[in-house]
């Protein structure tokens, strides 16, 4: 046995947990020896507002999987949150029996908006939780029905013009997409907020330690007094959550909700939070990583429009990727156990 594997330190172990941030550092690098244009600050600002999207969806997505589930519900829940805050904006809420068009300030918009993505999050954790639904059948589920609303509320059709009107006191929707605070776009902002909230709950509360638990070992979680049911519970509000801020940063942006916003963005996050090192198996990973992990996805998407690279080519390529980085956990994971197992000896 080496020196290095009696005091615990292995290079490749480290290499294994680095992944994303050495992939990172690569793409940086290549994409800016071949493209001059993308190191700009012009560049580099729309990244990262592209970024920020994916990023903020699979921050819950994290805790999620982190959980030892999935969400496939997220794309659609950010769908419908857009089209009930653009709705709201757009159209008010229309009270036929009393003949009267409610229009609610800004703010109560946004919020009801991210109530309606909370509520399918807690549906998807009274599946898994209470009815034991397997996470991938009850998101799937909920999945279809989260886009239906969406489809049923607009009738299908888009709500253009979400500027708002002073007289409403509705003005100001579009700032959460287009808008800048402090020379930064506000989904920048957002998404560093919600990234240190995610650091935050995952590494220093209590919660953070009983989702690594259940991920880990549910049964074991279970039997050390921890409320397996009502964590899992939570982690899907708040995966619901963060998909609905993501649907009012895209209709923000657009100044226009349509119900088929976020269609396949499920699997931009998952793919960021494989890419992060976050296991699919739970218990292990990190919100700091899955932010790396969009990134990842971001600068590979922008690099690769900017060498005119094909869209089909680059759906090809980020599926590559994707099976990349699942195999290289299991790799991470076959080697921690027989590391584990040489200590042992």
């Amino acid at each position: 046995m080496s020196s290095a594997q009696r005091s615990g330190f292995s290079p490749l172990e480290y290499l294994f947990k680095l992944r994303a941030l050495i992939v990172l550092a690569v793409l940086a690098l290549v994409f800016t020896a071949m493209s001059p244009a993308f190191l700009t600050a012009g560049n580099l600002t729309i990244l990262v507002k592209h970024v920020a999207i994916n990023a903020i969806l699979a921050v819950g997505m994290t805790f999620v999987i982190l959980s030892g589930g999935i969400d496939l519900s997220v794309g659609s829940i950010a769908g419908l949150a857009g089209i009930v805050g653009g709705g709201l904006i757009h159209s008010g809420l229309v009270m036929q029996s009393f003949g009267v068009v409610v229009y609610f300030h800004t703010w109560l918009v946004i919020v009801i908006a991210l109530l309606a993505g909370g509520l399918v999050g807690a549906a998807n954790g009274l599946l898994v939780s209470q009815m034991r639904v397997a996470p991938f059948i009850a998101t799937l589920g909920s999945m279809y029905v989260a886009r239906g609303a969406a489809l049923l509320i607009s009738n299908g059709a888009t709500f253009p013009n979400l500027s708002g009107a002073p007289s409403l006191h509705n003005t100001g929707f579009t700032m959460m997409g287009a808008g800048s605070l402090l020379g930064l776009p506000v989904p920048i902002w957002l998404m560093l907020v919600i990234a240190a909230l995610g650091v935050w709950l995952a590494e220093w509360t209590p919660f953070g330690r009983r989702i690594y638990a259940i991920g880990g070992n549910e049964r074991a979680a279970e039997l050390s007094g921890i409320r397996v049911g009502a964590n899992k519970f939570l982690v899907y509000v708040l995966s619901g959550v963060c998909a609905a801020l993501v649907g009012l940063i895209i209709a923000g942006q657009l100044g226009a909700a349509h119900p088929a916003t976020g269609e396949t963005f499920e699997l931009n996050a998952i793919a960021a939070v494989v890419l992060g090192g976050t296991s699919l198996m739970g218990g292990r990973g990190s919100v700091g990583g899955t932010i790396i992990g969009a990134f990842v996805i971001g600068v590979l998407a922008d690099g690769l429009i900017l060498l005119g690279v094909s869209e089909f080519w680059q759906i090809v390529i980020k599926g590559l990727v994707i099976v990349l980085a699942v195999m290289l956990d299991q790799m991470q994971q076959r080697y921690a156990q027989r590391a584990a197992a040489a200590l042992r000896k």
